[in-house]
């Protein structure tokens, strides 16, 4: 009987006072296919429906979902809107989705589920504008390359065999044999078959520049050989990428190759095979050095400011005011590194484009959040809505959380706009009532210092996994009922433990990670190993006693 459409569930539970249709109004839309109604807690309503909004104004209940998957309109997408105020796409509407190498922004996603969302009435949680992870790094890369210079043609080391008296040859012979030898009434140098010589040498090389080598080739027979440039192989146009010539005439051959990495003596080599006998004159090299300067540090901030005034610029022009709450910044401390205070800093990177490290620590997200509100505003968007918070994770570490706050507070002083905390959760509940007593310890810790902030606070990734006396994590295919119970206690101990601690009027609500069944018993429903289908479990019930005050 589970999953059944409406239709369906009038015909054949007709004696039921509630109908399906009441679990899935949101305004005007109808969400189907139906996943409220199933043989387990029939008798419970949409969980949302549970919150008392006159006790509790500002509490909400979200869900993270992928957009591809609230675009469809299916079963996610239906239990979504059903049962909670709101969902959230995580890294689905960041700007390393959205934005390509060459800076265009694909919104297409974006726009269907904005006018989705404003068509049922329906709120969207907005995913972190500025974060150090998925971000559009190609396009910031791409910004902040080297810039091209105009450089002059470098003459540099010859040799003309013909002043070389003829005899052995002084360079380097790796294999077979290379004499200078009397040919064409003059001087040359001679490489026999299968040797390897080096024809020019002892100059050092410029790893990023071009070089340019020409000599002479001449011999009785058409010959080919193989060519490297200080390490790295130089193809020709013959089979294989060998160099061909012509017999019976001097042919210039001009050879272009950078070194190898980490070469740093140069030199041009020839290898040749089973060929004929050929006669080398005149080798030359030139060289155009690296054409690109390094950026400077100012014309780094202002192509820094560019991206994220256009970033900022785009994204809320698609957003036309309809998402009013955002992470700001996401996941902004180093726990890895402590400053001479005591406190956590800020993360930095020498190998990725991280906006704190062109604007400064205490500087960027004034910056970001001033530019973002500005675009807000600019394109329809009501300021006196618009809430911005920093997501971190792991602030279970008390040590962490101070950090947080330091920092917040600095950026706060220098005019940031910082609504709230976005604090991702880590959760677990133990069989072993020791482990368990820390789990909560810890919890109320975490709730506490939160609450001391000030700020508005969210709860998000809200899943609690199940370990079982051991240590050991209980799947949710051989979860018992008896276990599941437990569960299920813990998350609605936790939901009343934040409705209590959080002040009423600063708490932005509990953000579910999964709502349904994944490996982990994390869901508030059980999908049906052959059906498919969704299944309330006991932790449905849970968070709809927690909510109503039970």
């Amino acid at each position: 009987m589970k999953g059944l459409l409406c239709t369906a569930f009038f015909t054949l539970h007709s004696m039921l006072i509630t109908s399906c249709a009441d679990y899935n109004e949101t305004d005007n839309f109808t969400a189907q296919p139906d996943p409220s109604y199933v043989e387990s807690y029939n008798d419970l309503n949409p969980i949302k429906s549970y919150i008392n909004k006159d006790a509790y104004p500002n509490m909400s209940l979200g869900a993270m979902l992928k957009v591809s998957d609230f675009n469809k309109q299916e079963l996610d997408h239906a239990a979504a809107v059903t049962n909670f105020d709101n969902v959230a796409f995580g890294t689905s509407l960041m700007s390393g989705t959205i934005i390509n190498a060459k800076g265009v922004m694909n919104f297409l996603d974006m726009s269907d589920l904005l006018s989705h969302v404003e068509e049922i009435g329906y709120e969207v949680y907005g995913s972190p504008i500025f974060a150090n992870a998925n971000q559009a790094d190609e396009w910031l890369n791409t910004l902040t390359a080297p810039i091209e210079i105009p450089v002059d043609y470098v003459e540099g080391k010859s040799v003309n065999f013909n002043e070389l008296p003829v005899g052995n040859y002084t360079g380097t012979i790796e294999s077979g044999s290379a004499t200078i030898a009397k040919y064409d009434d003059q001087n040359t140098l001679r490489i026999g078959a299968r040797a390897k010589v080096r024809i020019i040498e002892g100059f050092e090389v410029d790893p990023l520049a071009k070089y340019t080598i020409t000599f002479w080739v001449k011999a009785d027979r058409d010959g080919s050989f193989n060519i490297y440039f200080s390490g790295n192989k130089v193809n020709g146009s013959g089979p294989d990428g060998k160099w061909v010539f012509k017999a019976g005439k001097w042919t210039k051959l001009v050879v272009e190759a950078q070194s190898a990495p980490g070469e740093t003596e140069g030199y041009l080599r020839v290898e040749n095979g089973p060929s004929p006998v050929f006669y080398i004159q005149k080798v030359e090299v030139g060289y155009y050095p690296d054409n690109h300067r390094q950026q400077t540090a100012q014309e780094k901030t202002d192509t820094i400011n560019y991206a994220i005034n256009a970033w900022c610029d785009g994204l809320m022009k698609i957003n036309e005011g309809r998402i009013k709450t955002f992470d700001l910044i996401d996941e902004p401390i180093d726990s890895n590194t402590e400053m001479e205070n005591g406190m956590y800093d800020i993360k930095h990177s020498t190998e990725s484009i991280f906006w704190q490290d062109i604007l400064g620590s205490e500087n960027y997200a004034p910056v970001v959040s001033k530019v973002a509100k500005t675009s807000f505003e600019e394109y329809g968007g009501d300021p006196a809505a618009l809430k911005f918070f920093i997501s971190e994770s792991g602030l279970a570490d008390q040590k962490k959380l101070e950090s947080l706050k330091y920092w917040i507070n600095i950026w706060d002083a220098k005019g940031a706009k910082i609504d709230g905390i976005n604090a991702k959760l880590d959760l677990t509940y133990s069989e072993d009532a020791t482990k368990q007593a820390a789990n909560e310890a810890s919890l109320n810790t975490l709730l506490d210092n939160l609450a001391s902030t000030g700020k508005l606070i969210r709860l998000s990734n809200f899943d609690i996994k199940y370990q079982d006396a051991s240590g050991a994590n209980v799947a949710a295919k051989d979860i018992s009922e008896a276990q599941r119970q437990k569960l299920a206690d813990y998350y609605g101990k936790v939901i009343r433990t934040y409705m209590n601690k959080i002040p009423h009027d600063k708490q932005a609500g509990i953000c579910k990670g999964n709502m349904a069944d994944t490996g982990d018993p994390v869901g508030l429903w059980t999908i049906d190993t052959k059906s498919k289908d969704w299944v309330r479990n006991a932790t449905y019930k849970a968070f709809c006693d927690a909510l109503s005050g039970k």
